[in-house]
């Protein structure tokens, strides 16, 4: 029977691609692996982070209420300091001590604690963080002491069914290792950040896993825990990962600055359905229909058109804007990208150069005085720049409000930050300079349109 066992995985091994040798267990022996050797190999660089920082809360409700403030401003003793504490995980991936984590695990922290798996502690300090990403870099004080690390490996080569690690510290009971499978990729509706393609995996994954290691077989990290689908806060086998596609471009754009600047591209439009892809005669659903493109933009001067179909970047398929966005996140400024379109039916492929968003116009941040119905509220210019920095249609232009003073004639008319300026008085408005000159003086009578949401809205304020 020993021999027959040997014979049949000898077989399997000379009849299936090199690729693809991944064999069933077939004895009793096979079925005691254990995945220890890569847990004793990955774990020392997976580490804990706690944080510290100190809230200002009003000591008796009554000191909060605005009519209070208003009449008797700032009494002593009517705020009160209170230190929160959070906790979640971190990815050691350099030998100087540089962790990456989640942006949520250390937003707002006056104090960060790393603990290694040996239960050493070090204050450590925010290098950068990148909110739309989600993911931040921190830097471990220490003395020129080398840490282990964890290499990163391609999250675009793994597959829906491959065997992963999740390794964090799921509500603060210390280092723990829980195992799945790639459960699905490229999940773009997801919306815990802005450049949406996770990992999903059912690899048990807890409050306080976020920013903890996704790793496969070989101890090669694939991704950073970030999300789980859930209704009472525990697992229920959806966990969601940053690939380390992203994560390695967001952490050497950190390194270089500490911002985090990502190319822009210049043309927007909307997912291919399948009502769409019958009209255009497609085989399926694919792709991003363009509708927009930025006259003086890469993709206008690689020469795509609206109504062209792009269904590829570097070769690897985009299903929606979420995806094309999230591929060309993982690009660097300075290179090229391969764009496989559509365009009348017919395949072709271009190289877009990649350049940073340009601060084209100027954004001439104003807050508006006067009396007004923008009285109050901060307005600029849109350009490409201030689009890819708050996450709107890189292709919007015209006057954005970019926030508004309590208390204001805006903010008691309902201004809100993000509203996009039409119109005043009927007069189409195109910069900041146009809504300066058409707020000047009083009038008895103001009418005003913005753009909220897609939605567009007319205001009339007086007779």
């Amino acid at each position: 029977m020993r021999i027959q066992t040997i014979f049949a995985v000898l077989l399997a091994v000379l009849i299936v691609p090199a690729e693809a040798q991944q064999i069933v267990p077939t004895s009793r022996e096979q079925m005691r692996l254990t995945f220890a050797p890569v847990v004793r190999q990955v774990a020392p660089a997976v580490v804990n982070i706690y944080t510290k920082r100190v809230v200002h809360m009003a000591a008796s409700p009554m000191f909060a209420d605005p009519m209070f403030r208003r009449f008797f401003g700032e009494v002593p003793g009517m705020t009160r300091d209170r230190v929160q504490s959070s906790l979640g995980s971190g990815v050691l991936i350099g030998a100087d001590g540089t962790v990456v984590t989640n942006h949520h695990v250390i937003k707002d922290a006056d104090e960060i604690t790393v603990v290694l798996a040996d239960r050493r502690e070090f204050e450590a300090r925010i290098i950068g963080s990148d909110e739309r990403s989600d993911l931040a870099v921190v830097k471990i004080e220490s003395k020129g002491e080398a840490f282990p690390t964890l290499i990163l490996g391609d999250s675009d080569k793994i597959e829906v069914g491959d065997v992963v690690l999740a390794i964090g510290n799921p509500f603060g009971v210390g280092q723990t290792v829980t195992q799945g499978i790639v459960s699905a990729l490229a999940r773009t509706n997801v919306g815990v950040s802005d450049f949406r393609s996770f990992i999903q995996t059912d690899a048990s994954i807890n409050p306080g896993n976020s920013g903890g290691a996704l790793v496969d077989m070989e101890g090669k990290l694939i991704g950073i825990n970030s999300a789980i689908y859930s209704k009472d806060g525990g697992s229920n086998g959806i966990g969601f990962a940053i690939p380390t596609a992203l994560v390695r471009n967001v952490v050497a754009s950190i390194a270089k600055g500490g911002k985090v600047v990502r190319p822009w591209l210049g043309a927007g439009g909307q997912a291919v359905t399948a009502d769409l892809a019958q009209a255009l005669k497609l085989a399926r659903p694919l792709g991003i229909l363009i509708n927009n493109v930025h006259h003086d933009s890469p993709a206008a001067r690689a020469g795509l058109q609206n109504g062209d179909v792009i269904i590829a970047v570097q070769g690897r398929e985009v299903d929606d804007p979420e995806s094309l966005r999230f591929r060309l996140a993982t690009l660097p400024i300075g290179g090229d990208a391969q764009l496989t379109l559509l365009r009348g039916g017919v395949e072709r492929r271009v190289n877009v150069r990649l350049i940073a968003p340009p601060e084209t116009p100027a954004r001439d941040q104003t807050e508006l005085g006067g009396r007004n119905p923008f009285s109050g509220a901060t307005i600029v210019n849109i350009n490409p720049a201030l689009a890819e920095e708050i996450g709107i249609n890189s292709g919007q232009i015209g006057v954005l409000v970019l926030g508004v003073r309590r208390g204001s004639v805006a903010n008691r008319l309902g201004v809100l930050p993000g509203d996009h300026i039409l119109r005043i008085n009927d007069k189409p408005v195109a910069s900041v300079a146009d809504v300066k000159r058409l707020v000047e003086g009083e009038r008895p009578r103001w009418s005003i349109t913005i753009n909220r949401n897609g939605e567009t809205m007319t205001q009339v304020i007086g007779g």
